[in-house]
């Protein structure tokens, strides 16, 4: 009699003892999968909405692209951003990543030295050395920057391209280069699209 009351009384108190797991549970899904993310969003809608929306850049009301992500500029009278290993197409923000060959890779160097081949069959009489972040891919394979001499590398390229001397060239790419973040982390670089915007602005190939 007295260990079947016992089972009984084990059986009575089980949903007392679970019912604080699920009302715990509850609470956090309603806390975390509703209540924060709404917080989150409408204060960065709220203090950082260019950033919250995707950093667009717009020319006349229209979106031309995104500060955070480079753009395929293939023509010679564009300046060309880094090579990008997404698939299945480049700048692809929805496969971000690199190609993750090696150095000692054949394919890496077969792919590098089709980069160079393009480069100098665009701009024959230029026999500069080619900065590397020209013919490999970064990281994420989204990166909208090149170096400072990744641009001026192509310049000759497109001032005859564009019917203009280096030196209005050269002063648009010296208006577009960023410095190091607090003038002392990273190096100098060029964003690619707002100086292919600027040189669209100035003058129509």
């Amino acid at each position: 009699m007295t260990s079947q009351s016992n089972r009984l009384a084990n059986t009575d108190t089980a949903p007392g003892i679970m019912r604080p797991a699920f009302t715990l549970f509850a609470v956090l899904s309603v806390v975390t999968g509703l209540l924060y993310p709404f917080a989150v969003t409408g204060l960065a809608q709220k203090l950082f909405p260019h950033a919250a929306n995707g950093s667009l850049i717009q020319v006349h009301d229209q979106v031309v692209g995104s500060a955070l992500i480079g753009q395929n500029f293939s023509a010679p009278h564009y300046f060309w951003g880094r090579p990008s290993a997404t698939a299945p197409m480049t700048y692809n923000a929805a496969a971000s990543g690199g190609s993750n060959l090696g150095p000692s890779n054949p394919n890496l160097t077969e792919a590098v030295q089709a980069r160079i081949a393009t480069l100098r069959a665009a701009d024959p009489s230029n026999t500069q050395s080619i900065p590397v972040d020209l013919v490999t891919a970064s990281a994420s394979g989204l990166d909208p920057h090149i170096s400072l001499a990744a641009a001026e590398f192509q310049v000759s390229r497109v001032a005859r391209a564009r019917n203009l001397s280096p030196t209005q060239v050269q002063a648009l790419v010296a208006q577009h280069t960023q410095g190091p973040w607090l003038g002392v982390l990273g190096e100098s670089r060029v964003h690619v699209l707002p100086l292919n915007l600027a040189l669209d602005a100035q003058v129509t190939p």
